[in-house]
């Protein structure tokens, strides 16, 4: 079993479905986000440290819901700067397209996405009237997320980088998709690589298991562009999973203007759908299944910083999923401000 978050136009909900792994389905294409189960690690893969994470938890009728978020409890009034690479990811097909997050040099991929606001943190957050930081876009919402606590807590963080508190950018990583595991498609009018899931995660968990850089203590994340994940029909933009201790994420930064995961509105969505649920040392559930923040309030929304026009999603607020009503900023359902006014209205 596994948990997808579907993209209607611009609207995503939560569904839980069964799925065939299958490369490409003849059938419409639904814009969707997945989460994979965790993996057990290989055998020799002990982690030398884990993420940083703490616990919460809350009531809901009757019933107390514990989860486990990553970074420092914001009580504490403490920052956790998360060490991240990203590893560009060069999708070669058997018919010799390639689809390369390098291509565009100053203006490739890989560079809009390091200038974003999912790492920038020149950009100022003013939600309904108040300001919760200038910052990147994960912290101001985890921020948002836990105003009643944080707005007494100014040092409360939840930041993504390295050293000099710079991303890591790793040697690319070049796939020589075989035949039958992917091919060209154009579900949105522009062509794309369409690629299976399960081929794609292969090559990541091998990747994982034999790098002598990456650990448990930080996150990966992989991106590819233009290229959709399939499994049981088109169209997967990203997600996320776990590996025994290393949490990961990969997502693809598609760069037609209005079509599905444009720019970094699915990386927008990985990073917080990965901090509220890691999936380490286990998954986390509410009183409407698993906790994810990703959906189902719509995007997305424009945020130029550097001179080009972003589009990150809307990420959800523990309210929504039974947490306590007075807990985020201006006691808001989500980040955006999505006019909620029940619980998990489209839950599973």
């Amino acid at each position: 079993m596994k948990c997808e978050r579907v993209f209607a136009c611009v609207v995503c909900m939560f569904v839980s479905i069964t799925c065939i792994a299958q490369n490409r389905v003849n059938s419409a294409p639904a814009p969707r986000l997945a989460v994979l189960p965790a993996k057990p690690a290989a055998p020799d893969q002990i982690p030398s440290a884990t993420l940083e994470e703490w616990h919460g938890s809350f009531n809901y009728n009757g019933n107390r819901y514990t989860y486990v978020m990553v970074g420092a409890d914001p009580s504490t009034n403490q920052g956790a700067l998360i060490t991240t690479w990203i590893i560009p990811v060069k999708i070669v097909l058997s018919t010799g397209d390639t689809f390369d997050p390098l291509s565009g040099g100053a203006f490739s991929p890989l560079a809009r996405t390091i200038l974003s606001p999912v790492f920038d943190s020149s950009t100022t957050y003013n939600e309904g009237g108040v300001d919760v930081g200038t910052t990147q876009y994960l912290d101001a919402f985890q921020r948002a997320n836990f105003w009643s606590i944080v707005a007494n807590n100014p040092n409360s963080h939840l930041l993504l980088g390295g050293p000099n508190a710079r991303i890591s950018v790793l040697p690319e990583l070049t796939l020589n998709v075989p035949f039958g595991a992917g091919g060209v498609g154009s579900p949105f009018g522009h062509e794309v690589a369409e690629v299976d899931l399960n081929y794609f995660d292969s090559q990541i968990s091998s990747y994982l298991t034999q790098s002598h850089v990456i650990n448990a203590a930080g996150v990966p994340i992989f991106e590819t562009t233009n290229t959709y994940l399939t499994e049981n029909g088109c169209c997967i933009g990203g997600y996320h999973s776990a590996q025994g201790a290393q949490t990961y994420m990969s997502f693809t930064y598609v760069t037609y203007s209005g079509d599905f995961a444009e720019d970094v509105s699915v990386l927008s969505a990985e990073v917080g759908d990965w901090a509220d649920d890691p999936l380490y040392p286990g998954p986390n559930s509410t009183p409407c299944g698993p906790l994810g923040v990703a959906g189902p309030a719509p995007g997305s929304y424009p945020y130029q910083v550097h001179g080009f026009t972003y589009h990150l999603v809307d990420l959800v607020f523990l309210r929504y999923f039974g947490g306590p009503a007075d807990g985020s900023v201006n006691d808001w359902w989500s980040f955006q401000d999505y006019p909620f006014t029940e619980i998990c209205q489209n839950g599973p």
